[in-house]
């Protein structure tokens, strides 16, 4: 049976929740214990796959489709542990399943309320899986006070007093901002938090502090006698210089020891950190530098592409080599000519996204990575472009583009070199799609098999000709185009293993220029770097040696 920690947050948004879930997480697993994350959201979305990068940041996909918060990514690569639909929850999802069960009739004409329906849906959510792991992870997003999170509160408040005494633990992140003009640390909003939090029935075990400057051992003193917690509970969370460096950090101000001591767990395991010491060595102690630009859309909030640049930043580690990241927007080339802006660069990578604008600079920015023989790497929509630039500028199809963009406009523009996916085979059943289907959970979403041409370039980086990759994308390259495509260089290295949809576009006689339909991104981790992007920085590294 599971231990749980659920783990809350106040005085301001954006503390590092998902971080500190992520690090702790890691250090139990260090300690030889299995854990399991979880992300319980507030909003009233079913789940963040309609909202803009703008308003949420990426959408982590998950192997089973869930479409999720981009923290499970942070779960995913601190832990290794494949993240699955039942470890991301939403206000939305819960009321919709409340809703559709009384439209059963499955409650016998009860009054629906927040408690005990709601609640107990909530605590049926988070008892799935709870005999698998040592360590149940429970991240409650936004801030105690919150409205909207109140139910949740209040469902781990029930869930806690349900469990036996040593099974649940509260641990809370909160901020002590420092006042210049005075020189201290302030501890009042933690206290103000944590009273917020003992009012709604939840005494927290182990606080977490956020601090710019460093926490004196008088002011943890006073923060667990004022919030009731013991000195030693009292962990500093101070600025990295790299998220990978949290574990560390972390063990060394002592949160899982606090976490063990919480639990009434002695004697401790002690922890193997090794993999982590060969991390922090990798991103502090690099051989060399490369640049890569990404022409995107939504470049103006970094967070849209996290797992882009996490990914970078692992195949970096993995050729000891500091990748320093710089985001192009990619309607910048409606109006300029690309080659002064990404001439400078040593790869492209060119991401996904939904709609036609900036697809033009897109497309612009896989010519010039073709002509000039500058590594290139498209991800979804990015392939998409690839193909269309090759289709426009190589094979003649002058008037190449994508469906997507005609039904925006509601005018036939565009030859469809890429089109609405309409079916395709998932396990053992054909899934079937319209133009006009709801927006929510009807893409091609999740892991898939794909195949592999003996010989193509992507078979030598991933060493096999079978592989699964997760996927996020409404539209396809159309194989009709396959062979015009292909007698003018285009290879169409790999394919569903039905042969019927494009996963891989490659150019063979380019030093290295691959387009994927999947998102490689989305498994890659600190610890095992995704085969596309450690082979991507590595022709970059070679790239930079030529200039």
């Amino acid at each position: 049976m599971a231990r749980y920690i659920f783990i809350t947050g106040g005085v301001v948004s954006s503390l590092g929740k998902g971080l500190a879930s992520a690090a702790l997480g890691a250090l139990l697993q260090a300690r030889g214990y299995t854990v399991r994350l979880r992300k319980l959201d507030p909003y009233l979305n079913v789940d963040p796959g309609t909202m803009s990068p703008f308003e949420h940041g990426e959408v982590f996909v998950t192997d089973d489709g869930a479409e999720t918060d981009l923290d499970l990514g942070h779960y995913e690569r601190f832990t290794g542990v494949a993240a699955r639909n039942s470890d991301s929850v939403s206000s939305g999802r819960v009321y919709s399943t409340v809703l559709e069960k009384e439209r059963r009739g499955d409650y016998l004409g009860k009054t629906i309320q927040v408690v005990p329906h709601v609640t107990d849906e909530i605590k049926e959510f988070l008892k799935i899986g709870e005999d698998e792991v040592d360590f149940m992870l429970c991240e409650i997003g936004g801030t105690v006070g919150d409205i909207e999170g109140l139910p949740f509160f209040e469902a781990i408040r029930q869930f806690s007093h349900d469990k036996s005494r040593d099974q649940c633990i509260f641990m809370h992140l909160t901020l002590l901002p420092y006042l210049a003009a005075s020189g201290e640390l302030k501890t009042k909003p933690t206290q103000h938090s944590v009273k917020e939090l003992q009012s709604i029935g939840i005494a927290p075990d182990i606080l977490v502090c956020r601090s710019e400057h460093p926490i004196p051992d008088k002011e943890r003193a006073k923060i667990g006698l004022f919030c009731n917690v013991r000195k030693e509970a009292v962990v500093a969370a101070y600025d990295l210089g790299s998220i990978y460096e949290a574990p560390l950090a972390y063990h060394e101000q002592g949160l899982d020891q606090a976490v063990l001591d919480a639990f009434g767990i002695a004697p401790a395991p002690k922890p193997n950190l090794d993999v982590w010491h060969d991390v922090q060595d990798r991103i502090h102690n690099p051989e060399g530098e490369v640049t890569v630009a990404i022409v995107g859309k939504y470049v103006q909030l970094e967070d849209a592409y996290k797992s882009i640049k996490e990914a970078l930043t692992h195949g970096g580690m993995a050729n000891r080599v500091k990748v320093r990241v710089e985001w192009v927007d990619a309607e910048l080339f409606d109006r300029e000519d690309a080659a002064p802006h990404l001439e400078r660069f040593n790869a492209i990578l060119v991401p996904g996204g939904f709609g036609e604008r900036g697809t033009e600079g897109k497309i612009k920015a896989a010519q010039f990575a073709r002509e000039k023989g500058v590594p290139y790497l498209g991800i979804c929509l990015g392939m998409q472009m690839a193909v269309i630039e090759a289709a426009r500028n190589v094979a003649g199809i002058e008037a190449a583009g994508s469906e997507e963009f005609d039904h925006e406009a509601g005018v036939r523009r565009f030859e469809p070199v890429v089109y609405h996916l309409k079916e395709w085979v998932q396990g053992n059943h054909t899934v079937a799609r319209r133009a006009d289907d709801d927006k929510g959970g009807t893409m091609r979403l999740g892991a898939y098999d794909a195949n592999l041409e003996d010989g193509s370039r992507v078979a030598k980086v991933y060493g096999t000709t079978a592989i699964e990759e997760r996927h996020r994308h409404r539209y396809e390259v159309d194989t009709k185009y396959r062979a015009q495509l292909e007698e003018h260089g285009l290879s169409f290295s790999g394919m569903s293993p039905d042969g019927k949809l494009p996963e891989i576009v490659e150019w063979a006689d380019h030093p290295w220029f691959i387009g994927v339909q999947f998102h490689p991104e989305l498994k890659s981790k600190p610890f095992a770097p995704h085969p596309l992007f450690k082979d991507f920085v590595r022709a970059a590294v070679d790239n930079s040696r030529l200039v």
